[in-house]
């Protein structure tokens, strides 16, 4: 088992709709075979979410130099960078938080859960109180969704949790010291084909493509990611390829409802396209909950 330098091991700290904890080691498959002695390497993730990739291919992979991650999503990129330079405030504001929000009945709850979100929605907190509010939110809000209304105003309901963790102080810490060689940006996906070099690696997690008509959380910014924005994202895994980068991306396999339907064998058939089995844990049906087919697709020879 490898030994990681940091005290903890950081894990995401908000739950995100698509998180890829769970399909860890298909990454892993399909990185290089030689990719742990590789110098120099960059790391780039265009669409980081929650970034369960990025935490855990830093602290498993220490040759890798540098990293970026970019989101389009400003209230995310804000409490990234929050956590990298600014964890201590952070906590302190969640502690406070935590201690207001537990004690609180159902009712009492429900209507400070409201409060905070109208706050939210001002989008005129200073960047550690949105920090704060953003995990707050994500901690006691509907199945921990993130969903806004055409507006970009956060619209998920209160959920209705026993006791969940608003400050997990030790993990934030843990992040941030992650997060002290990851440069932070907020913008679109294509704005990172600057660091595609040899020596880069991308991994994209993309609002996936909804593969029926109740998938809807997928649109987590009010842009939304339609089939012209995925045939983009493909034209940027050409672009990059050309650069000699390496990619490995994930999406949805619509072949799951419609086994006819090819969009991703179409578009992506110039690379390696592998199917593989992932848990779709957040449903506001417990019953939709179950394993799904999930695609994976890599420019990496070796995969």
């Amino acid at each position: 088992m490898r030994l990681f330098e940091y005290k903890t091991q950081a894990r995401p700290f908000i739950k995100w709709v698509g998180g890829k904890t769970q399909l860890l080691d298909e990454v892993r498959k399909l990185l290089p075979r030689d990719f742990a002695s590789r110098q120099h390497v960059t790391y780039v993730e265009p669409f980081v979410g929650g970034g369960a990739v990025m935490f855990w291919i830093l602290q498993e992979y220490p040759n890798i130099e540098r990293a970026v991650i970019n989101d389009i999503n400003q209230e995310l990129i804000c409490t990234y960078r929050v956590i990298k330079e600014n964890v201590e405030e952070l906590t302190a504001v969640l502690a406070h938080i935590q201690d207001e929000y537990i004690p609180l009945g159902a009712e009492g709850r429900k209507a400070y859960f409201l409060e905070k979100r109208a706050r939210f929605n001002t989008k005129k907190t200073t960047p550690v109180e949105t920090a704060a509010l953003f995990i707050f939110l994500n901690r006691t809000c509907f199945n921990g969704l993130y969903r806004v209304n055409s507006k970009g105003e956060f619209n998920v309901p209160h959920g209705k949790y026993a006791n969940p963790r608003i400050c997990d102080a030790e993990n934030l810490r843990a992040c941030s010291k992650v997060l002290q060689k990851v440069e932070i940006l907020c913008g679109d996906f294509a704005e990172t084909g600057r660091y595609a070099a040899p020596n880069t690696l991308f991994y994209f997690d993309p609002p996936y493509k909804p593969i029926t008509e109740t998938s809807s959380f997928t649109s987590y910014a009010k842009e939304g990611f339609d089939d012209d924005e995925q045939i983009r994202l493909r034209d940027f895994c050409d672009q990059i390829s050309k650069e000699k980068a390496l990619f490995v991306a994930s999406n949805s396999d619509p072949k799951d409802v419609n086994p006819s339907e090819n969009f991703f064998d179409t578009l992506y058939n110039h690379f390696f396209i592998k199917r593989v089995s992932a848990a779709r844990m957040i449903n506001s049906d417990a019953s939709g909950r179950g394993a799904i087919s999930e695609l994976m697709i890599s420019n990496v020879v070796n995969a």
